[in-house]
């Protein structure tokens, strides 16, 4: 009983760092630091070109944000929806 236990536990410790939620947010926070970093360092030209918008800022941003959501979501006290 022991064993079947232990197995149970490897398992799930398993899946738990192969959620497709760590993958996705881990993408989404380095995609969104380089660029907002990208974001910090526009030219003048390219912010004439998005009329004013600097769109590398608010898009690495949003995608930091969405990556801190995943990482929220997975570590969060609830387990699953079920419905």
């Amino acid at each position: 009983m022991h064993e079947v236990e232990e197995l149970e536990r490897k398992s799930a410790t398993a899946a738990r760092l192969f959620d497709i939620r760590r993958i996705i947010g881990g993408l989404f926070v380095i995609y969104g630091v380089i660029v907002t970093i990208a974001g910090f360092t526009v030219s003048d030209a390219d912010l004439d070109k998005a009329e004013g918008v600097n769109i590398n800022l608010w898009t690495g941003l949003q995608r930091l944000g969405r990556g801190l959501e995943f990482a929220w979501l997975d570590f969060s006290p609830r387990t699953a929806i079920t419905g």
